[in-house]
């Protein structure tokens, strides 16, 4: 029903036949660079929310128990007389031994590890603390306490991300280039394979444009079946590739939980690239077709 009627043999065009195999390749190129994006967008958000106001004091374990509790002590007085500290908590050390499980295994459960304390502090959004400040007075009070500042390292891991997402947009914008240029060289083999036919048409009254609709409506229609080929090769390898983010069981994996606005995107990439073959289909044809004249 939505086929056109044409007048030139496209279908029997050999090179076209390796048309959709290439868009369905760069379609699941951009498939899995569009996922990378959206993926590390959401877990920056995420690392975002969950440690950009929190920093961790630590303090080194002493000779007895009592020396432990006089540090404990000191760091929570000056905690609790510093402007911008939201809350804060002692991390027990059953906590720290779960934490330490990965590592150390069942062994780490008889206890007998000299196990630092550590407290969980959390900032107030938008609070102006001083780290290095608050680091000078806690070593002045506690010797050999330390304050990490999650925010650091936090930063760092958004450049790198940033990074790899201008690499991302990088690798789209080349696969749109890629598509454009073997379009770009199928449309031409293809007029010149047509040349006599072409030529009929134009004796008979047929204008560029109706010649240019024919090849843009092939174009269309490989376009289309090479995209949903790439999307359908390219949703098993993002599903497995979250699968495996899944079963390291590490909080800080990002994994590929897309929504339902990012899914209808993946939906309409075929259809994007399909777009962008059909129009450069027709530029190339009109381009042509004006040069012979």
């Amino acid at each position: 029903m939505f086929r056109r009627r044409s007048d030139l043999p496209l279908d029997k065009d050999a090179l076209s036949r390796f048309l959709p195999w290439l868009i369905a390749f760069m379609v699941f190129l951009s498939a899995l660079s569009l996922a990378g994006m959206m993926v590390l967008r959401a877990a920056v958000a995420k690392w975002d929310t969950g440690l950009n106001a929190t920093i961790t004091v630590q303090i080194p374990p002493a000779a007895d128990a009592k020396e432990d509790e006089r540090r404990l002590n000191e760091t929570l007085s000056l905690l609790a007389s510093r402007p911008g500290v939201a809350r804060y908590e002692t991390l027990t050390k059953d906590s720290l031994l779960k934490l330490l499980e990965p590592w150390i295994g069942e062994a780490g459960q008889a206890g007998d590890l000299p196990l630092p304390l550590l407290i969980d502090v959390t900032v107030e959004r938008g609070a102006a603390m001083d780290v290095k400040q608050l680091a000078r007075e806690l070593s002045a009070r506690v010797p050999g306490a330390s304050v990490d500042d999650h925010r650091v390292w936090l930063s760092q891991l958004v450049r790198l991300v940033t990074m790899v997402e201008a690499l991302a947009w990088t690798v789209l914008g080349l696969i749109a280039l890629a598509t454009i240029g073997t379009v770009v060289f199928t449309t031409r083999t293809g007029l010149a394979i047509h040349r006599e036919a072409i030529e009929v048409l134009h004796l008979i009254g047929a204008q560029d444009a109706y010649i240019a609709r024919q090849f843009a409506a092939r174009a269309l229609g490989l376009g289309l079946r090479g995209g949903f080929l790439g999307l359908l090769l390219a949703v098993p390898a993002i599903a497995g590739i979250g699968y495996l983010a899944a079963e390291t069981g590490a909080a800080l994996v990002p994994r590929p939980d897309l929504s339902l606005f990012q899914g209808v995107l993946f939906v309409m990439l075929p259809f994007a690239v399909a777009g962008l073959a059909m129009v450069t289909a027709r530029a190339t044809v009109l381009r042509s077709l004006k040069r012979q004249m």
